[in-house]
């Protein structure tokens, strides 16, 4: 992801939390997100990057692009954050696709990148959060090999509590 792909990123981002938590989070939260305050926000964050896509905390934004070169997707992974220190496992942080190219491999091939990367980092298992409500994503994430792994933790947004559940999958070479 380069500084270019921020606007890109932000729009499918926000857009896929206003499609996908429809009736899981309450909807003027969803109204207030703004595609040019993500896209700022995500300008400053990738700028302070040493070498362009690895943050100093380890975050790596991945892109994916169409034959023309428009950006499709976005994926985010590093290390888990569960409190200080990180622990020894990789986290996806996030996994957004164009609505429009939703059921096309796309997920799947940032998915796939994802793990690759984080297995070549030297971790051994990926976890990611999802909201328990989320049934496609729960289902994407199911035919990737991952499985809810028992953990669950309260998502507040708006003063209201969200319920998430965590999935794991090991990573292997």
């Amino acid at each position: 992801m380069t500084l270019a792909d921020c606007d890109r990123v932000s729009a499918i981002r926000v857009r896929g939390w206003q499609t996908a938590y429809r009736g899981l989070v309450p909807q003027p939260y969803l109204d207030r997100l703004d595609v040019r305050e993500d896209a700022e926000r995500r300008r400053d964050l990738l700028a302070r990057a040493p070498d362009g896509t690895v943050n100093p905390d380890g975050t790596v934004n991945l892109v994916a692009e169409d034959d023309a070169g428009q950006v499709v997707g976005w994926a985010c992974h590093g290390p888990y954050r569960s409190g200080e220190p990180h622990t020894a496992d990789a986290e996806l942080y996030a996994l957004y696709v164009d609505a429009g190219r939703l059921g096309t491999g796309i997920g799947q091939a940032l998915l796939r990148e994802s793990a690759h990367r984080c297995t070549a980092a030297g971790y051994a298992r990926m976890l990611l959060w999802v909201l328990e409500g989320n049934a496609r994503a729960r289902r994407f994430y199911e035919r990737a090999g991952f499985r809810a792994d028992g953990a669950e933790e309260p998502f507040e947004v708006d003063g209201v509590t969200v319920p998430e559940v965590r999935y794991s999958r090991a990573l292997t070479g």
